[in-house]
């Protein structure tokens, strides 16, 4: 399809009826249906073949031309002079300077089937070809391409050449024409209409994704709850429902194609599903922000899960999140540092070593013995702060991305969870002295060893204290403590 997009004003009534008058200063020609999912596939950066139909007019070749501009190739994108080019035009209309709203749709499209000898065209092109993809996927709007007999040919040489095909169905009473998919991504419309159940919550969509992996012998269904985010139904296994944070939608042009297209890439790439359903939940949300149909690129995906996912984290974390929290900074492909230590009485010498060690990779970790360890490594009159205070102090530096605290007298524990790509360790040591060194090298990681600043020790600070107490010196501690869970200016300033 080809999306047509005339943008304008629409201030006034029209004085020859109760009508809005558009007043047009632009118009825009935008990839449409299958064609978008090829666009959406390419801001993604994979390769892409278009099979379809256009009819003999300029329409389909400013579609083919675009396909080409856009890198897709489209050798198998065939001409069938019998039907228009389908067209959808959109008149996009603001007033007062707001945001742009759709005011009218105006369709152009033969719904008839496919001829049948282009059908045939089609099967032969497609059962040669499928075997040299890794993944196919079928975007079905119901204009009459998508004919059982296709449908059927392409499922079977997917599933004889072991190629995932993922499908966006039509809305209509009877999905047997897509028995054998590999994923099949209803919206919620759609699925109730197909199964006859409501849905209204995560667990009717579980109930319909699981009569549709039944009836349909699919792998997966995964269900489009628009606000409510998406159900991912694996065949005999454990159902999921990925929620999404609420958005200003502004248009739902292209959300499932941006959905259909991220699932494709992730299965062609053998991602687990969830990640799959994760990460087409935020690019279907991002398309939704948008007017009009545009792409959806991996770092913007990647930025949106960095937001969302350290929202999830506080800056101390507990041993269980460590290991959640390493993987996901690796997707990103951030370089993880990780330094471990007491911290009693936070001082420059720590800030300076801290400060190195961050310069080291991307994000900091810091493991924080309990008190509990300190006192075995110390001695009954450490630690002078409490380990949720120093987790506290330490997390307010700019440079310290998250905190956890451990009890064993190693961070063997910490850096197999984290498996963080560099140990740094201050101090006079030499990299085969570090604590836990075995652990990281074992993997591929690296030992790094800081300098230390002259003079300045905790225990030195703690003598001094105590000398001053000694000769009658008063030290002042306020009477309340302070709230550690509000933001810290240093960190909100870093």
């Amino acid at each position: 399809m080809l999306d047509r997009y005339t943008w304008g004003n629409a201030e006034r009534i029209s004085q020859e009826a109760p009508v809005l008058v558009l007043q047009a200063n632009r118009t825009e020609a935008r990839l449409g249906g299958g064609a978008n999912v090829c666009a959406m596939l390419r801001g993604l950066d994979a390769s892409v073949s278009c099979v379809g139909v256009v009819g003999q007019d300029e329409t389909g070749e400013t579609l083919r031309q675009m396909l080409e501009d856009d890198g897709v190739d489209h050798r198998l994108v065939l001409v069938d002079p019998s039907r228009p080019t389908t067209v959808k035009e959109r008149f996009m209309g603001c007033a007062a300077g707001r945001h742009p709203n759709q005011i009218l749709r105006l369709d152009n499209e033969s719904r008839l089937l496919l001829d049948q000898h282009l059908e045939e065209e089609l099967i032969r092109s497609l059962q040669a070809s499928v075997g040299f993809h890794d993944a196919v996927l079928i975007s079905d709007h119901g204009k009459g391409v998508c004919t059982p007999r296709l449908l059927r040919a392409t499922i079977d040489a997917c599933r004889s050449a072991q190629v995932p095909v993922l499908i966006d169905p039509r809305h209509m009473n009877d999905y047997a024409v897509y028995r054998g998919a590999t994923v099949l991504k209803p919206n919620r419309v759609e699925a109730q209409t197909a199964t006859g159940f409501r849905i209204e919550k995560g667990e009717d969509a579980f109930r319909a994704g699981e009569r549709l992996c039944e009836q349909l012998e699919l792998e997966t269904a995964v269900i489009t709850l628009d606000r409510d985010g998406m159900a991912l139904i694996p065949r005999g296994g454990a159902a999921q429902l990925h929620a999404t944070r609420p958005r200003a939608v502004y248009d739902i042009t292209g959300a499932g194609d941006v959905v259909l297209a991220v699932l494709g890439v992730c299965w062609a790439a053998g991602i687990a599903p969830a990640d799959a359903v994760q990460f087409g939940n935020i690019a279907g949300a991002l398309e939704v922000e948008r007017t009009g149909v545009s792409k959806v690129t991996r770092s913007e995906i990647r930025s949106e899960l960095l937001v969302q996912t350290q929202s999830e984290f506080d800056s101390i974390l507990t041993l269980g999140e460590l290991e959640t929290f390493g993987h996901c900074q690796r997707q990103w492909g951030r370089k993880i540092v990780f330094t471990n230590g007491c911290f009693d009485l936070l001082h420059v010498g720590h800030v300076t070593y801290l400060a190195e060690a961050a310069s080291y990779g991307d994000v900091l970790v810091v493991g924080v013995n309990s008190d509990a360890s300190v006192r075995q490594l110390k001695g009954p009159s450490r630690p002078v702060i409490g380990e949720f205070d120093r987790a506290a102090l330490l997390t307010a530096l700019a440079c310290v991305d998250g905190v956890v605290i451990f009890e064993e007298s190693t961070p063997h524990r910490l850096l197999r969870a984290l498996r963080p790509d560099v140990l740094v360790k201050g101090g006079t040591y030499a990299s085969h002295e570090v604590v836990g060194r075995e652990v990281v090298e074992a993997y591929g990681g690296e030992v790094r060893v800081t300098g230390i600043v002259e003079g300045i020790s905790t225990t030195r600070i703690v003598e001094s204290v105590r000398r001053l107490g000694a000769s009658q010196q008063v030290l002042s501690l306020p009477e309340h403590r302070p709230q550690y869970d509000q933001k810290c200016p240093a960190r909100e300033a870093g």
